[in-house]
């Protein structure tokens, strides 16, 4: 059965400052050409991607919810209230997809709640393209979002999922903070076996973009500087 609802569109951005049309599709161009309520993370940098992507879009017109870690639970169902008056509304992540390792899964849920359809749209993941690029099992994997901060816990942590991967022949990746991306590495490399393979994937789809797998071993021997580059980390031990 249809109904009359506006849809939640999931639009994704690009993973850095390139031009968003090297990376997304027309569709996306489209989509928030003729959107003007969005739900955002940070209202700045959303105005700013709108207007790069759609220069002769008017700002004014555009009506901002904004949706972070400060965003009380209650308020997330008015977010969607344009749905019920037939308005189109889209989720706009920060960098890459929403709601994958992104806010914006609390408002997919109340979507579904509320019977308004759900369309996502084709955009850069780094979760799937470091994947993509690293050579690992693509048929098992998991995404483990932040480690531990404590260094100690973080190495535990490390060891439980290495010791993951090879007993369930699975891909195991997770991010880290840019400013602890070379600590990451260090405790990765002081900490698991020599022979299991390490993927670092830094600033993907950017002109700077680098993706190296290599094993313990040999990050040892030749390691790099990823401080305060946007990084993905996959481990994966046979």
């Amino acid at each position: 059965m249809t109904n009359t609802f506006g849809k939640l569109y999931l639009i994704p951005t690009t993973l850095g400052d390139n031009n968003p049309l090297e990376v997304l599709p027309v569709t996306v161009k489209n989509t928030i050409e003729k959107t003007n309520v969005f739900i955002v993370e940070n209202e700045k940098s959303a105005r700013r991607f709108i207007k790069k992507i759609t220069p002769n879009k008017k700002q004014s017109e555009l009506k901002l919810y904004t949706l972070n870690k400060h965003t009380e639970a209650s308020e997330l169902p008015t977010f969607l209230s344009a749905c019920s008056q037939g308005i189109d509304v889209g989720l706009l992540s920060e960098a890459g997809c929403p709601a994958i390792a992104d806010p914006g899964a609390d408002i997919v849920n109340i979507a579904h709640n509320e019977n308004i359809t759900v369309v996502p749209l084709v955009g850069p993941s780094s979760i799937i393209m470091a994947l993509m690029a690293s050579g690992m099992n693509g048929q098992s994997f998991a995404f483990n979002g932040y480690l531990p901060i404590d260094k100690q816990e973080r190495k535990k942590e490390l060891v439980r999922l290495e010791r993951l991967s090879q007993q369930q022949n699975q891909s195991q990746l997770f991010i880290e903070t840019p400013y602890r991306n070379n600590a990451m590495l260090e405790d990765i490399c002081s900490c698991l076996n020599e022979y299991t393979l390490v993927c670092v994937a830094c600033d993907i789809t950017l002109p700077t973009e680098y993706i190296k797998t290599k094993t313990v071993k040999e990050w040892k021997k030749n390691s790099a500087d990823f401080h305060k580059r946007p990084a993905l980390f996959i481990i994966y031990k046979y």
